[in-house]
């Protein structure tokens, strides 16, 4: 005979206990289902241990999906202030870092701990090292695990997507989704380093250092660090620019996004004994500054240099364009780009349009936030719009 619950929510990451915690509290019979050995493992690791919980700036603009228009109401109605107000009821300290970063200063577990609090005020009921075996719908679902059998009105999908596989992660939401009769928008690794081959390995050999420079991917442009590894590119503004990133297509990095791109041939004016390698050394580490300088052809004095040459040199410096053939994949990815197709949702409930009583949150369905706690930001959003609605 199977255990009966008002709502069986597959996954304990934080878009499931966020909704468990919201069910719970409205009066809700709630189970979570979470196949590792305990609650929250994504959560634990994130920002460093310190767990990057949420962005201040948060908004529709920092998310892709098939519908740009998807995230606005969830977003709105529980905003990164809102989760802010429940971090400080429960006395966790916190501080933003640049562009509008919060995190914990202690560790990631008071998030954790927080979100356990909150569902042992709702009486929700977490059972953990059970993985789904098989998932029915009659009247309502029916959820088999080694363990045992559940069955509910409501089932919430919050197993999240792919990535960052040697934490568990695997496609189970996708698979339950189409079992169901929902679309998928096809997965792709997002948040993820990209490699680099050909005439472009030569800047393996600068592995390790970084600098600031604005890089686009697409139509997305982001003003933050980018690492040489040697495998390729990586940093925080070559992640964001990732998620855009499409493969064949180029991604341009300004080496100088404080300069014009004829700030050669004016330097030329001010400085003529200068050198293209010695400014670049002012502006970027110099192991970097030096294979640019060798990629330019530009050895001379500037005042030695034809304008045409100098204004040729800047102009490459400022979209330096370098052509990936591929990323690193899931494995390296920190979330995942794509999944349940929001045309088959709910914008306000989450729920399935075609099969009632079906939810999905978080990341495994098809929005994506940007690096810096905009999909924490989105979990929570998710996770209280189908906590309020079950």
């Amino acid at each position: 005979m199977a255990d009966i619950f008002d709502a069986i929510i597959l996954g304990g990451g934080a878009a499931g206990l966020m909704c468990a915690a919201r069910a719970g509290q409205r009066g809700k019979r709630v189970l979570v289902l979470e196949k590792a050995e305990k609650p929250g493992k994504k959560i634990l690791i994130s920002g460093g241990g310190r767990c990057n919980f949420t962005n201040i700036g948060a908004g529709p603009a920092n998310y892709l999906s098939g519908n740009p228009h998807f995230a606005k109401s969830a977003l709105a109605r529980y905003t990164a202030r809102d989760f802010l107000d429940l971090v400080e009821s429960y006395d966790i300290a916190w501080h933003e870092k640049t562009l509008g970063q919060l995190f914990c200063d202690g560790s990631s577990k008071q998030i954790v701990e927080m979100l356990l609090d909150e569902c042992d005020k709702g009486d929700v009921t977490i059972r953990c090292d059970e993985e789904v075996s098989d998932v029915t719908h009659n009247e309502g679902f029916i959820v088999t695990t080694q363990a045992g059998v559940y069955g509910a009105h409501s089932l919430v999908i919050a197993t999240g997507g792919p990535s960052i596989p040697k934490m568990g992660a695997t496609g189970f939401a996708y698979d339950l989704a189409r079992q169901f009769g929902l679309k998928i928008v096809e997965p792709r690794p997002a948040l993820v380093p990209l490699t680099l081959g050909g005439e472009e390995v030569l800047f393996r050999e600068i592995s390790g250092v970084s600098a600031s420079v604005l890089a686009t991917a697409g139509k997305a442009s982001f003003p933050e660090a980018a690492l040489f590894t040697h495998r390729g590119l990586s940093g925080p503004a070559i992640l964001q620019a990732s998620s855009y990133w499409q493969p064949g297509e180029p991604v341009l990095i300004d080496f100088v996004p404080n300069e014009d791109p004829d700030w050669l041939v004016e330097q030329k004016q001010l400085a003529p004994r200068s050198s293209v390698r010695s400014l670049l050394r002012e502006a970027l580490p110099a192991r970097l500054a030096d294979i640019l300088t060798e990629k330019l052809g530009v050895e001379t004095e500037l005042g030695n240099a034809p304008d045409k040459a100098l204004r040729a040199a800047g102009q490459k410096l400022k979209r330096w364009e370098f052509r990936p053939n591929g990323t690193e994949g899931f494995a390296k990815a920190e979330v995942t780009v794509g999944g349940i197709a929001t045309a088959e949702l709910s914008s306000k409930t989450m729920e399935s349009k075609s099969v009632p009583g079906l939810f999905a949150i978080g990341e495994a369905v098809d929005v994506t936030g940007w690096l810096g706690g905009y999909n924490f930001q989105w979990a929570w959003a998710s996770g209280v719009a189908a906590g309020d609605a079950l």
